[in-house]
């Protein structure tokens, strides 16, 4: 089995680049934060231990975020790959997720790199629908309609997080906490850096240019 890790501070893209992987590899990606809505709102046993947490406005433990996952994963078999965006954030995951590979698996690391004012003017212009949660960006993906859904009609908002003063605390913040996972992965596995700070095109062709499975 293969095995891409999305890595990058919030805002690169990774959910934009990964769905293109995606289609283009046939290889199914799965997101944490997808994986544990799906499990609250089909009313799994997991989903019921993390719904607890989130009703609170609190982290999932690693444990039960780790549950999910490999459960979703274990899903995945008959694919020839996977791509795994949001996990792991720190050494724990990844000592965590370390378990669910095989000797013959192929893992490489995706490390996508932007300087600050990229990500902070991606995210600083992102929308999301109040209704539905589809993402929009006023400048590479703008609604039909300004302020409405182009699939519900719903509100576009914008969330705190992605306010600027607030984005660059995350950006410090992933740097202090993402660091030494990254040293992780450099000493087990092949770690590959992509410049995301152009447009999603050229990103994609630079991800293809470097054979990430030979």
């Amino acid at each position: 089995m293969r095995f891409g890790i999305l890595f990058g501070p919030p805002g690169i893209g990774k959910g934009t680049i990964g769905k293109v992987l995606s289609e283009k590899w046939n290889y199914p990606i799965i997101s944490t934060g997808d994986v544990l809505r799906d499990s609250v709102k089909e009313a799994t046993d997991i989903g019921k231990k993390a719904e607890i947490y989130m009703k609170k406005g609190e982290l999932v433990p690693d444990e039960i975020v780790f549950e999910a996952l490999k459960e979703k994963i274990g899903q995945q078999n008959s694919k020839p790959g996977i791509l795994i965006d949001g996990f792991p954030r720190n050494i724990n995951q990844a000592i965590m997720l370390d378990r669910i590979f095989k000797n013959d698996d192929k893992i490489v690391v995706l490390n996508f790199v932007a300087s600050d004012s990229v990500v902070i003017e991606r995210l600083s212009l992102r929308r999301i629908c109040k209704n539905c949660g589809a993402i929009y960006h006023l400048k590479n993906i703008p609604p039909k309609k300004e302020g409405e859904c182009d699939v519900c009609g719903g509100e576009l908002i914008q969330r705190d997080d992605d306010k600027p003063h607030v984005i660059a605390r995350r950006l410090e913040v992933f740097r202090n906490e993402t660091k030494p996972l990254l040293e992780y992965y450099s000493k087990k596995y092949k770690v590959i850096t992509v410049d995301a700070s152009d447009n999603l095109e050229k990103i994609i062709k630079k991800v293809e240019e470097h054979k990430l499975w030979e």
